[in-house]
C-alpha cells in the first residue's frame, strides 16, 4: 500500500514537473528576444578568447618586469572596494562590470596597448583584498573574455598563484595611500 501510495505521488510529481516545464518552455517562446543579449554569441567568442589565452598566461617574473615598462597597462578589474583594501602598484581599476566599450576606450585607448591583468584567484593569504573565487568563476576568465570581445588582443594574465606576504610585486595597501 505504501508502495502504491509513494508511485501514485512521484507519477503526480512528474506530471506536475512536465506540465510546468511545458509552460515555461511555452512562456520563453512568447516573450520577444532581447537583442541587448547573445547567448550563443557570447559561448562562441568565450570560446575563442579562452584558445587565445592558453598562450598568454606569464609568469610573475614577467609580469612584474612588463609591469614597469611605458605604454602597459595593468588592469585590476575586482570591485571598487577590494582595489581600494590592497592592489599592484600602478594598476587601474575599471570593475568587471563597468567595463564597456566606452570605458574601456577611456581607459586603454589603443587596442593594440598591451594590457596585464590580475584577479582575486592569483593571490592568497590576504583574503580581505583578495577573496578567493571558485576556480572556474575566476575573474581573470571574464576579464579575459570581455577584453577579446572588445578587440583587445595584446592581453596577458598573472599565470600563478602567489603569496600576497612574499610576492615580488609591489601591492599597494589602503594604509599606503593616504
Amino acid at each position: 500500500m505504501v508502495t502504491t501510495r509513494i508511485g501514485a505521488i512521484n507519477a503526480w510529481l512528474v506530471k506536475t514537473l512536465l506540465a510546468t516545464l511545458v509552460t515555461l518552455t511555452a512562456h520563453a517562446q512568447l516573450l520577444p528576444p532581447n537583442p541587448q543579449i547573445d547567448a550563443s554569441g557570447f559561448l562562441a567568442v568565450t570560446e575563442q578568447a579562452l584558445l587565445h589565452r592558453e598562450q598568454r598566461r606569464v609568469s610573475e617574473q614577467a609580469f612584474l618586469r612588463m609591469s614597469t615598462e611605458p605604454g602597459t597597462v595593468v588592469l585590476d578589474a575586482r570591485s571598487s572596494e577590494k582595489f581600494r583594501v590592497m592592489h599592484v602598484k600602478g594598476a587601474i581599476n575599471l570593475s568587471f562590470p563597468d567595463i564597456t566599450a566606452a570605458s574601456l576606450a577611456r581607459v586603454i585607448p589603443s587596442k593594440q596597448t598591451r594590457v596585464l591583468i590580475y584577479c582575486n584567484n592569483n593571490f592568497s593569504n590576504e583574503l580581505g583584498a583578495f577573496p578567493t573565487k571558485l576556480p572556474s568563476a575566476s575573474l581573470n576568465l571574464s576579464t579575459y573574455a570581455a577584453l577579446y570581445n572588445y578587440g583587445y588582443r595584446n592581453v596577458l594574465e598573472l599565470g600563478p598563484n602567489v603569496d600576497a606576504k612574499t610576492t615580488k610585486l609591489r601591492l599597494i595597501a589602503a594604509q599606503q595611500l593616504q
